[in-house]
């Protein structure tokens, strides 16, 4: 070992003599040259499922409507609504469009006046192409890009049909959906701002800037409902280690100091071990748990304590748990469905289920 440490410090020293004798110029204005190697063209392609608004980088494929209603029941409804009208997780699809607003392409109830309570993505989404390309990449909430081309299809089908945009029996593909887009309710809302453009253009902002008496710290205009503190997991773990950490710890009570003082450097605090050892919070944080059930309060299905509350004393309840959540169910806490995870592995529904029986603390 000793004499290839040594004989790596001679051939070092001679490579740095050779660099200042002129011989290693070619590598002196290239120091990462026998570093890294080009991307392979399946290694491309895998990243590269962006559909253009111009719908470069759609593949072929087709939905129905109806097909992508069986989709949207089984994957989607749970957080979306049977309708597209959400629940108390997400804000609504479908709504606030006409049939006024199809034929101008400009929505009326984007407008101040109109005083809309809601304004829902069809509403503000302008390109059919970006609706395929997020739900491609980015659904369901809990297994991203797993469905298959014609299931989005089927979905995005679904959605339009839901805004009167396609009717009951249309069928989307990558051959009709140019003509989907002249219908979209908003397709002429986008405005085009020349400056944000152009780096010699003229700013968007007009103002001088505050030179004295600035104010030092601003107010809180926005809290966090107490019911919502630890609702989707302690806030605190869910930051990066490197760089500043934002988060708060949503397991203590709330923070009284102005949100402008002094931002805590520390790594995030470590999750709570459930009994056993097992790491509870951060099995429900990496299956996504926590999207659709708080521990202690219900969002979009009951809370953990109250699963554990209802079957406390059941027998086999760790199996009957573990089944459920690898196969979902509806009807038990209400009409809203729990979609199936067999994402999860078997050792996590299994470790789930038991921390949810010992009491879900």
């Amino acid at each position: 070992m000793k004499s290839k440490i040594q004989s790596t410090v001679r051939a070092a020293a001679l490579g740095v003599a050779l660099l200042g004798a002129g011989m290693g110029v070619a590598h002196a204005n290239k120091p990462w040259h026998d570093i890294g190697r080009g991307a392979k063209p399946a290694e491309i392609k895998a990243w590269d499922i962006d559909v253009r608004p111009d719908f470069v980088g759609l593949p072929k494929g087709s939905g129905s409507v109806s097909k992508g209603e069986e989709v949207w029941v089984s994957k989607c409804a749970s957080c979306h609504g049977d309708f597209g009208e959400s629940n108390e997780v997400f804000t609504p699809i479908v709504g606030g469009t006409t049939a006024k607003d199809i034929e101008t392409g400009r929505v009326a109830n984007l407008r101040l006046e109109a005083h809309y309570p809601q304004r829902t993505t069809l509403m503000k989404v302008a390109t059919v192409s970006t609706l395929w390309d997020y739900i491609n990449r980015a659904m369901p909430w809990n297994a991203p890009k797993s469905l298959s081309t014609d299931e989005v299809y089927g979905v995005l089908a679904y959605i339009l049909h839901l805004g009167n945009i396609v009717p009951a029996d249309f069928v989307l593909s990558d051959q009709n959906i140019a003509d989907v887009q002249k219908r979209m309710p908003n397709r002429n809302g986008m405005v085009f701002y020349e400056p944000l453009w152009k780096v010699n253009g003229k700013g968007d902002v007009q103002n001088t800037r505050c030179m004295k008496n600035c104010p030092i710290e601003g107010d809180i205009k926005s809290m966090l409902p107490e019911n919502m503190r630890d609702a989707h997991g302690n806030l605190i773990e869910q930051n990066r280690i490197i760089g500043p950490v934002r988060g708060w710890d949503t397991t203590q009570p709330p923070r009284k100091e102005p949100l402008t003082r002094k931002v805590s450097m520390a790594a995030p605090v470590p999750a709570a071990a459930a009994a056993g050892g097992t790491d509870a919070k951060g099995l429900l944080a990496k299956n996504a748990c926590t999207a659709c059930h708080g521990v202690a309060n219900k969002i979009v299905g009951p809370g953990f304590n109250e699963v554990a509350a209802k079957h406390k004393g059941k027998a086999n309840l760790e199996a009957y748990l573990a089944e459920k959540i690898k196969a979902g169910g509806q009807g038990v806490y209400g009409a809203i469905p729990m979609p199936p995870q067999p994402q999860v592995s078997d050792a996590d529904a299994k470790a789930i289920a038991a921390w949810i029986a010992a009491g879900a603390k």
